[in-house]
């Protein structure tokens, strides 16, 4: 009797065991990993938005509309009062400003925001001083998070480009300023909601992303710069030129770098007669808007 009891037991141990490793397996293997689809967006309340401001304005721009987080949250203000029908930007995104030039530890935990934007830049995307490769680094972790979207303008659409392995550097066609026509692919006409195949944006760059990274869609280009907008769904939109830049915040760029000698009396003049053209700023916005809950 002893012995039967024994081995019953035993059996009953046996079973237990293979109880507990099923709920265990049952517990992983319902944990998610990175070759799920990425988590999409709350579909109402607003979307937590971190501008990572790799420069300051300028100093009329600076005083008349503060830092590019504000020069951003215009941007957005602006998109959203001209939406059909239009819509309140405080139920659309909350806006957070980071300096991350001056302080490194100036960057939001991931796990705090649904987005970050990375803005414009006078500095080099293809540097490596120490604040440039955290953003990388950043950029990177993001993402890896599967979830956190990122909006890249100019030097943040370079950083993006560098993030994923592509090659940036300087544009053997030289600069691009102001007003700008750029062609948009057919997949870019519909993510930006355009009726025409051109778009028209402010430019101030002479770095580019020499090619579209793997898994990009390419949105467009010009004669100037092949990769001016890529995207990739639920991942990430970037822009080569400036849809927050207007005549004023263009014009006043266009002085200072001509009157320090960057620009030359052509470049200069060259600018200036497009700085007043009309552009698709607020349009662009808009597709940002959309990118971010789709």
């Amino acid at each position: 009797m002893p012995r039967r009891f024994s081995f019953f037991t035993r059996l009953a141990l046996l079973a237990l065991c293979f109880i507990a490793l099923g709920l265990a397996y049952s517990n992983f293997s319902s944990s998610p990993s990175p070759s799920h689809p990425r988590a999409a967006m709350p579909a109402s309340g607003p979307l937590r938005l971190a501008v990572l401001e790799a420069d300051t304005p300028q100093p009329q721009t600076r005083e008349r509309i503060g830092n590019y987080k504000a020069v951003f949250t215009q941007l957005f203000q602006s998109a959203c009062d001209t939406a059909t029908p239009p819509k309140k930007l405080a139920d659309e995104l909350t806006i957070s400003g980071h300096d991350i030039v001056d302080d490194l530890n100036s960057y939001p935990s991931l796990d705090d925001v649904d987005a970050i934007l990375i803005s414009g830049s006078r500095h080099n995307s293809f540097d490596n001083d120490p604040w440039i490769l955290k953003l990388v680094e950043y950029t990177q972790a993001a993402l890896a998070t599967n979830r956190v979207r990122i909006i890249g303008i100019c030097f943040g659409h370079q950083i993006l480009g560098r993030a994923l392995g592509c090659k940036v550097g300087r544009n053997t066609e030289g600069w691009e300023v102001a007003v700008t026509d750029v062609d948009l692919t057919p997949e870019g006409k519909k993510v930006f909601g355009l009726e025409k195949m051109l778009q028209r944006i402010h430019q101030m760059h002479t770095d580019i992303v020499s090619d579209f990274p793997s898994d990009a869609v390419a949105l467009g280009s010009n004669g100037i710069c092949s990769v001016q907008a890529m995207y990739s769904p639920g991942k990430y939109i970037t822009v080569q030129g400036h849809p927050e830049y207007t005549k004023d915040i263009m014009t006043e760029i266009l002085f200072k770098r001509h009157s320090v000698g960057v620009f030359t009396d052509e470049l200069y003049n060259d600018g200036m007669s497009r700085v007043a053209n009309e552009h698709d700023g607020f349009v662009i916005a808009r597709g940002f808007l959309k990118f971010l809950r789709d």
